[in-house]
């Protein structure tokens, strides 16, 4: 059963780090959103959009120049992560993921290494992006967990396609949840997410059955 939010101690832990263009944070014991995306999912001047649209967010909250704080990151994560979804939702790219064969290579290696190395609260496997909401493991990393998920499928899907070359975005959005508030909006979010694009009765869905939400 789910337990973990922001640990107490868990910002003696805050591990930051860049790969691309958003800013990462690791928190151990904590719990997160999570959303990585098709390398064709998004056109630059979308991308390009959305990142003036997440300064515009900093410098609205924090009032100025200065670094926003923990807190304010949180509620910018938050926010940003609604906008990024909004055009994802608008259905970009081929959109791959809607064949089944290719959507239950990606739901069987996010369940595979449940209750292992990370715990699952929900998922959806969109036609063109990812959502989950999880907490790793003691001992194991974020960026590690999604690396070996995304190694995995791109490798598996390409098989199936008969190709080669770059399945998902290198880039992804993760942000920590900060409460049961957050945490249920968040689980809710994943959930409702098939529905909310006008995909109806979209079956690569899950939450864990024993949350009490």
């Amino acid at each position: 059963m789910h337990k973990a939010f922001i640990h107490p101690h868990a910002f003696d832990t805050l591990r930051t780090r860049s790969r691309g263009y958003l800013p990462h944070w690791e928190l151990d014991g904590s719990t997160y959103s999570l959303t990585f995306r098709l390398a064709d999912s998004l056109p630059r001047h979308v991308v390009s959009a959305l990142l003036d649209e997440r300064l515009a967010l900093v410098r609205s909250i924090t009032g100025g120049p200065r670094p926003p704080t923990l807190i304010e990151r949180m509620e910018i994560d938050r926010l940003f992560g609604v906008r990024l979804d909004l055009q994802l939702d608008a259905a970009y790219g081929r959109c791959e993921l809607r064949r089944p064969e290719l959507a239950n290579i990606v739901s069987s290696a996010l369940t595979f290494f449940d209750g292992d190395r990370y715990e699952l609260a929900a998922w959806c496997v969109m036609p063109n992006h990812v959502h989950v909401v999880m907490t790793p493991a003691d001992g194991w990393r974020l960026d590690t967990i999604l690396q070996s998920w995304k190694s995995y499928t791109s490798k598996q899907v390409n098989k199936a396609l008969g190709r080669q070359g770059r399945f998902w975005q290198r880039e992804y959005f993760d942000r920590v949840v900060r409460d049961r508030d957050d945490f249920v909006q968040s689980v809710g979010y994943v959930v409702n997410n098939p529905v909310k694009a006008g995909l109806g009765d979209w079956p690569f869905v899950w939450a864990r059955s024993d949350l009490k939400l």
